[in-house]
């Protein structure tokens, strides 16, 4: 989940987007509606329990709901699939204060089909003050809603083609919107060394499924560095959760811990990390500067760091996630030599970030996500 910046709350160009929101507490439901109303959307339903939310889908039919975790009688990640499987479709993001329990709660909530999930403060005198939560609430319920509510029509057959690109054989884009040109693939490519992934919106649920179709008898043979624009607390129990998924060691970088072929690595929540030394020997350095792109940790830092450190020799992605933080980074990256692959807008739950990056020319492929594990283990056993 990204750090959002601050946004104008103004009016939905179109009609206003249909949220229920689902919280046992009554200040917290208050509030938020007003927020939602001010921005100009319209509150459909609220609901003090998860049951009461089921109850309340057939008559409001939102484009999103908001879904408390701890409510009484039914809980957010048992309401959960009964609200997909009653309204398929609609945009469920879930809402939990910063503890581990919630965090683990919230990531496999997102393997469930919830679309995202927002830190909320641990009082409701925090929710009252917190500039962040509303932000992050209200950007949510722009871009979900807007989401959403494209879906509802039946879809145009219209997509635009790739404009002709140098490299011969260019693997395909898949529905992307405007003209977006794949970069050659370098004349000489380095064997890589180094696995980057970046993401944020959507992004544990797309990196789990590349990371595990790459697998594990591949990923041992470089380590593999990931930031994941995510909380404290939240970094420490994403990994927890890649290492059980792919079976491979993972767990937040640590400050001068060397990296290791075969581990995974995950930006902490709240600090850079930042890499120095040599390709041979290139140690973790987590800084707690300002943010990047509005987000800390950022993508960028650590593609920078590493275009100056592995030049050709790397290998990176970037998936689903609001934004453009990785841009900047990208271009260091390619060229340096090193390989670029990015998300399609077809599959990614936001083409924020890996949309930034294809439409800069960056790309030497932009895939759905189905197809870039396989692409990506490819290139790490027989190069690119």
């Amino acid at each position: 989940m990204s750090a959002i910046p601050a946004v104008a709350h103004a009016s939905p160009a179109r009609s206003p987007i249909k949220v229920l929101v689902a919280d046992d507490s009554a200040v917290v439901r208050g509030l938020v509606s007003r927020w939602l109303s001010e921005a100009g959307h319209e509150v459909v339903a609220t609901a003090p329990n998860g049951r009461a939310a089921v109850d309340a889908l057939a008559r409001c039919n939102p484009d999103v709901v908001l879904l408390d975790i701890e409510m009484p009688e039914l809980d957010g990640i048992q309401a959960l699939p009964l609200i997909l499987a009653k309204q398929p479709g609609v945009q469920v993001v879930m809402m939990s204060t910063l503890t581990q329990r919630n965090a683990d709660v919230s990531l496999r909530c997102l393997s469930l089909g919830a679309v995202d999930y927002i830190p909320k403060p641990e009082s409701n005198r925090g929710v009252t003050t917190s500039d962040g939560f509303r932000n992050d609430l209200l950007e949510r319920i722009r871009v979900f809603g807007a989401a959403r509510a494209r879906r509802r029509p039946a879809p145009s057959a219209v997509e635009t083609a790739s404009s002709a690109s140098a490299a011969p054989a260019a693997p395909p884009i898949s529905r992307l919107s405007g003209t977006v040109t794949l970069r050659p693939k370098p004349r000489t490519v380095a064997p890589p060394r180094v696995l980057l992934v970046g993401s944020s919106t959507g992004g544990p649920r797309a990196v789990g499924e590349v990371l595990e179709k790459i697998g594990a008898a591949t990923l041992r043979r470089l380590p593999v560095l990931i930031v994941q624009h995510m909380p404290p607390v939240f970094t420490a129990v994403f990994a927890e959760h890649l290492g059980a998924r792919i079976g491979l060691p993972a767990a937040e970088g640590k400050a001068d811990e060397r990296i290791q072929p075969g581990r995974i690595y995950v930006a902490p929540g709240g600090r850079h990390m930042r890499l120095s030394g040599s390709a041979a020997e290139t140690v973790i350095r987590l800084d707690d500067g300002p943010p990047v792109n509005f987000c800390r940790p950022a993508v960028d830092v650590m593609f920078l760091d590493a275009a100056a450190l592995y030049g050709g020799a790397t290998l990176s992605v970037i998936l689903t996630g609001m934004g453009s933080d990785g841009t900047a980074g990208a271009r260091a990256l390619v060229e340096a030599g090193g390989t670029l692959l990015a998300q399609d807008e077809a599959t990614s739950t936001v083409w924020g970030m890996p949309g930034s990056v294809a439409k800069a020319g960056l790309c030497h492929a932009v895939l759905p996500l189905p197809e870039i594990g396989p692409a990506l283990r490819s290139a790490i056993g027989e190069r690119v």
